[in-house]
């Protein structure tokens, strides 16, 4: 081990179901235009089988990481799951590694260490990344010599009909923290966080599901948010701008400096076009926040109708949202109407583009066919940015790049990251593209309203193979004897298929 550790990821991996939606098929059964979908959102989305939930995923990405990077299971002690569908109010990632023991029962290899710490974090889609920061911490300081694998799982699904109906998704990646990394160091001593409570922003009370008039469309209990729009948009781009800001100044560089030498800018991402808007309102942020861009931002100013003086003002101003939606209700306003008519107005500028395809591009096209993956979001973006320049034989060792991760709420995290020298082989062995392209079930109409609904779906021919199924349910509620609700699971070995 070097004199100075440089604790970090050192591998990761991803399971997404194979059932799939098209987002191009979906806006021929709604009546929703393609071209703003396809500009806004992506391609597709993946829908969860019934057999499987949030836990199956987890386990499936984890046994994966454990298998491809040979990983020995007596050295983890600690494997953290980031989660916001968990459907026990009790147990969380110990579910998980329950499952993950006994897949490595079945392929023959030990069971995870007796010594191996089991949090679940909860925090909208942040808690992947506050699993992250803990197990990095884990190995820093009282992991030892031990491995640490924190995996973030979601299910993200809307009422049909809903205004987030095209934003759904499901999937889960699973990463290796060590205390050398051998993929990508994290910096967490110049990691920059923020958080305020914002009430109504993006919510799951439990309450809501006896509620007259929630999810009127289903026959189950769901996982429905509670979301407001617009309201939520402000509380991502005014939360995520102070975290940002926050590790600028740890890092004691200007915005203009910072964005100009980074190398990669990886944002939580629920849909395609959540991180442009971010980037852009952070430059339009930056440029007022300097001196030297003055000019430059007054031009801009100028064309999008708005006075300089305004945006200037607007980046000292601390907005309570929560106030002003309690105030007024649905009819809450933007808090930085000339900072966004400015942005918007700069997403459109040829220089802009191309910075973010500079800056932002690298796995942009691979999580495309994603949809939302709620905690895993940003991580499934980090993992496709890494293999694509892997596969693109790209420089990357060295250079900073920076994960910004959100949580409705409201809380986000910016933190630097780097690639360590050699980190191409860890890159290669993600296999996010194997993940992705096989086996991949196209869903019809009927075939997709109904898994949603979880109604029984005709014609889907699937058997699962070298995954965890949930194999029942649970129904004793005896005195001395409960299981009632418990979900009971099992590992299907990988199928040989015989040659013809």
């Amino acid at each position: 081990m070097s004199e100075v550790a440089k604790p970090g990821v050192s591998a990761m991996s991803a399971y997404v179901p194979p059932f799939r939606v098209s987002l191009e098929d979906w806006c021929g059964w709604t009546g929703n235009s393609w071209d703003k979908v396809a500009a806004v959102v992506g391609r597709s989305f993946r829908v969860p089988g019934k057999h499987e939930n949030v836990y199956t995923m987890a386990a499936n990405a984890v046994l994966r990481l454990i298998t491809q990077n040979d990983i020995d299971p007596q050295r983890v002690g600690f494997l953290g799951l980031g989660t916001e569908s968990s459907t026990d109010n009790a147990a969380g990632a110990v579910i998980v590694r329950g499952m993950v023991d006994h897949g490595l029962d079945a392929l023959g290899l030990p069971r995870l260490a007796r010594q191996c710490e089991v949090p679940e974090f909860k925090h909208a889609c942040l808690g992947g990344v506050y699993g992250l920061k803990a197990a990095v911490r884990y190995v820093a300081f009282d992991g030892a010599d031990r491995l640490a694998i924190v995996v973030g799982a979601d299910v993200a699904e809307y009422e049909r009909g809903s205004t987030g109906e095209q934003t759904q998704g499901a999937g889960a990646v699973a990463m290796l923290v060590e205390r050398e990394a051998k993929l990508f160091e994290v910096d967490l001593a110049h990691a920059g966080s923020a958080s305020d409570y914002r009430g109504p922003d993006f919510r799951k009370p439990f309450a809501r599901h006896f509620v007259d008039g929630y999810a009127r469309g289903t026959e189950r209990l769901s996982d429905f948010p509670v979301f407001s729009g617009k309201y939520s948009t402000f509380s991502y781009l005014d939360e995520t701008v102070h975290a940002v800001e926050d590790m600028l100044h740890k890092l004691d560089v200007s915005a203009g400096k910072f964005y100009r030498s980074v190398r990669g800018l990886f944002f939580h991402r629920p849909y395609q076009m959540m991180p442009v808007q971010a980037m852009s309102f952070l430059y339009v942020r930056g440029m007022a926040r300097g001196t030297n861009h003055h000019d430059e931002l007054g031009a801009l100013c100028k064309e999008a109708g708005v006075e300089l003086e305004d945006v200037l003002r607007e980046t000292q101003t601390r907005p309570d949202l929560f106030a002003l939606v309690r105030s007024a209700g649905a009819d809450v306003g933007d808090p930085y109407r000339a900072t966004s008519k400015v942005a918007g107005l700069l997403r459109k500028q040829a220089d802009f583009r191309e910075l973010l395809a500079e800056k932002m591009s690298l796995g942009s096209e691979a999580v495309g066919d994603l949809g939302n993956l709620y905690s895993a979001a940003l991580p499934v973006w980090l993992a496709a940015g890494f293999e694509q320049a892997a596969e693109q034989s790209l420089e990357l060792a060295g250079l900073p790049m920076v994960a910004v991760g959100y949580g409705s709420g409201d809380a986000a995290e910016a933190i630097p990251i780097r690639a360590v020298a050699g980190w191409e082989k860890a890159a290669q062995n993600i296999r996010l593209a194997e993940a992705l392209h096989g086996p991949v079930v196209d869903l019809t109409r009927a075939q997709y309203e109904a898994l949603h609904d979880r109604r029984e779906a005709d014609g889907i021919e699937y058997s699962p193979s070298g995954e965890f199924v949930i194999s029942h349910v649970g129904d004793t509620y005896d005195p001395a004897f409960q299981d009632l609700g418990i979900e009971y699971y099992e590992y299907v070995p990988p199928q040989v298929v015989a040659a013809e």
